[in-house]
């Protein structure tokens, strides 16, 4: 069939002009020109600037991907100890990374390095800080062992530097985290062009260092304010001059990680498990009890067959096994790794050492308050804002230290960082979905929690003493006219309760626990303030974005 030439040149002219307009489309709603007004998006004289091409977060370092999704949190073996603190619930938890290993003895060092160089400890004003974050070596001795050696070696030595660290009580565990999301973003930023070269090192002390929150607020207030530095970055060639435009990064811009913290329970319970590889379609083939598929701790590989998949206690006075024909090849604790990971990629989510997370810990899992992504400790807090009308930032003299119920002093902030203080009821006045700043006894421990709660009364009524939920012991550390120490040891024999608002839950067996606390389930509770030579820590971070990747094919 034969075309006519001018009506085939319509037909491509037509098809030419729906191209364009298709493009032109695509181009308006794609990150160029706004959806919203019709305005040019990220146009170099000004206006609202985006990071339209955003490709998703990375990986920071040490931490492997885990997608979230629903899971059968807690027990559901038979519960021979009849605890009665893990009976199953169901929950959902979201997409997030965690550390492939515990964190390691150099690791920890490094971040005790830091503290050293830049708040010398020989300073008066700083001399809380570095022994404040310092591991408690003595943890290893016993009064009837000889354990000398780890006291000595265990944190220092490089034999022990890709073991797990150890001593180091939960508050410490999250001074680590928020020293680690400062030094990953600062080298984040310096990598993009945001920050001087090398500032991070040759640069940094006390009253010039690097906080990711500060930055966010005040860019200009980063490293003392020293503007060498904060607009030296390769990609600040235009910061010198007066209409230079978007010289800092922010939040918009899409490369500042969110912060390396402990895990919930319920993640680190979640990503213990690894169901990923027990599951068909939607549902689980049969329940867990270890990290592991199957029902017992040894290998069933043919090349590995018998060999622990944990270091953990076998026996009475059986830490190992038997010379030359071990068990589990460790006798404390072992080298990150040293056993195969879990289907998520996780190393020693069992065995080694237990691990701190960031939940308050109550004998209840309230499924009913919540049952997406759980997590009881909420403190809720806000800047302190100075006269300036602007976030007040901490320096060598406004730093707050707390004084332990063991009596060690440890830091609250660093200098760089933003002064906080917990929200108030003008705050949180008609809101719906919290009321107070401090929820860590919600529900379960504070005043309306308990039989004696007045519900005609105020909330500002004075707790009576005897009327306290959990009554736990009060240990006090005062100062006298002198400024000397002074402990007060709670010696009632009247107390029905070591739980608290401050203890806090670990999980996972360790080097000293028998099998049966192997199970990720399980859960128990120790004083934030106190370190063993058996809990150690991991930390996560928070997914942004979409909950995975591309959908996997199914099986």
């Amino acid at each position: 069939m034969k075309v006519n030439k001018i009506t085939a040149l319509k037909m491509v002219l037509a098809l030419a002009v729906g191209v364009g307009f298709t493009s032109c489309s695509k181009k308006g709603g794609g990150g160029n020109t706004s959806s919203a007004t019709g305005w040019k998006i990220n146009d170099k004289k000004g206006g609202f600037q985006h990071n339209s091409k955003y490709k998703g977060q990375e990986t920071a370092p040490g931490l492997v991907p885990v997608e979230g999704g629903t899971f059968t949190m807690g027990r559901v073996q038979d519960d021979v100890m009849h605890d009665w603190n893990n009976t199953p619930t169901q929950q959902h938890v979201q997409s997030f990374y965690m550390d492939e290993t515990e964190v390691t003895n150099v690791m920890y060092m490094e971040y005790l390095d830091w503290l050293k160089k830049v708040f010398p400890p020989t300073e008066e004003n700083y001399k809380n800080i570095y022994v404040g974050a310092l591991p408690d070596t003595l943890v290893w001795r016993a009064a009837l062992g000889y354990n000398e050696t780890m006291t000595n070696n265990y944190l220092r030595h490089p034999a022990y530097a890709e073991y797990p660290v150890v001593g180091v009580n939960w508050i410490q565990a999250v001074e680590f985290s928020k020293w680690r999301t400062n030094r990953v973003n600062e080298a984040v930023l310096e990598r993009e062009g945001y920050l001087k070269r090398d500032a991070k090192i040759l640069d940094v002390n006390a009253e010039n260092s690097f906080d990711t929150e500060a930055y966010l607020e005040s860019p200009t207030k980063s490293y003392g304010g020293n503007e060498e530095i904060v607009l030296k970055g390769p990609r600040n060639k235009m910061a010198d001059k007066e209409d230079a435009k978007n010289v800092y990064a922010q939040r918009t811009s899409g490369i500042i990680l969110p912060e390396y913290r402990l895990p919930t329970e319920a993640e680190w319970e979640y990503a213990a498990l690894a169901m990923v590889g027990n599951r068909e379609y939607n549902l689980y083939k049969g329940n867990k009890k270890y990290p592991w598929k199957g029902q017992y701790t040894r290998n069933g590989k043919r090349q590995t067959k018998g060999d622990q998949l944990a270091n953990f206690k076998q026996n009475k006075g059986d830490y190992g096994g038997i010379a030359e024909w071990s068990d589990d090849n460790a006798d404390i604790t072992a080298p990150a790794k040293s056993y195969p990971a879990n289907d998520f990629g996780l190393y020693d989510m069992a065995g080694n050492v237990a691990e701190w997370v960031a939940d308050v810990y109550r004998p209840i899992v309230d499924d009913e308050a919540n049952d997406f992504n759980y997590y009881r400790g909420n403190v809720y807090m806000k800047n302190q804002i100075g006269e300036d009308g602007r976030a007040l930032i901490v320096d060598a003299n406004t730093i707050e230290y707390d004084t332990l119920a063991n009596g060690r002093i440890q830091y609250r902030n660093l200098p760089g960082s933003i002064a906080q203080t917990q929200i108030t009821k003008e705050d949180t006045y008609l809101r719906q979905n919290y009321t107070k700043a401090d929820n860590r006894n919600y529900k379960d421990g504070d005043r309306q929690s308990t039989r004696y709660y007045n519900f005609g009364g105020t909330e500002e009524e004075v707790e009576n003493e005897a009327e306290r939920m959990y009554d736990s012991p009060k240990h006090l550390v005062s100062k006298d006219s002198l400024g000397e120490m002074v402990r007060e040891y709670d010696h009632s024999n009247k107390r029905t309760t070591l739980i608290n608002d401050n203890v806090r839950v670990y999980k996972g067996g360790s080097w000293r626990d028998r099998a049966y606390w192997l199970d990720p389930a399980q859960r128990r509770y120790y004083p934030q303030d106190m370190a063993t030579d058996f809990i150690g820590f991991r930390c996560a971070m928070s997914k942004v974005g979409p909950k995975g990747g591309k959908k996997k094919a199914r099986h």
